[in-house]
């Protein structure tokens, strides 16, 4: 009986010091995000949502939005602070939305009395989002 249990301790040592000397790691490796994609997916997010704050500039900086943000005592800083207060998805949404009024604009698609309607649409959205939150 003693050599057999000898054997069993030899056995269990001898188990234990291979699950010890394999690195932990190597039973993870499948299950974990490279940090190559991870850095991808963030300056993904932070180009879209750059390219989209450049949109929303560039429409609140034309003319006739500024004739518009005057008449309603809306200054370009407060416009400026609301969107980056914005989240991913109201910022998106509003870029879209505000590239199809200049683009229908300036194909004679819409107005000046429906771009004011547009612009003031767009104003009273962000500031309404940003007091939401």
């Amino acid at each position: 009986m003693k050599p057999f249990s000898h054997m069993l301790q030899f056995l269990f040592v001898m188990l234990l010091s291979m699950l010890l000397t394999i690195p932990q790691n190597g039973f993870a490796q499948n299950h974990v995000v490279p940090l190559s994609d991870l850095q991808k997916d963030a300056a993904a997010a932070s180009a879209s949502r750059d390219k989209e704050v450049r949109q929303l500039e560039s429409f609140f900086s034309s003319p006739q939005v500024q004739r518009e943000m005057k008449s309603a005592h809306v200054s370009y800083r407060q416009v400026d602070d609301a969107v980056q207060q914005l989240s991913d998805d109201d910022l998106a949404r509003l870029s879209a939305r505000s590239e199809t009024a200049q683009k229908d604009f300036a194909a004679g698609r819409i107005s000046d009395r429906d771009l004011i309607i547009i612009i003031l649409a767009i104003l009273a959205l962000i500031l309404i989002i940003v007091a939401v939150r």
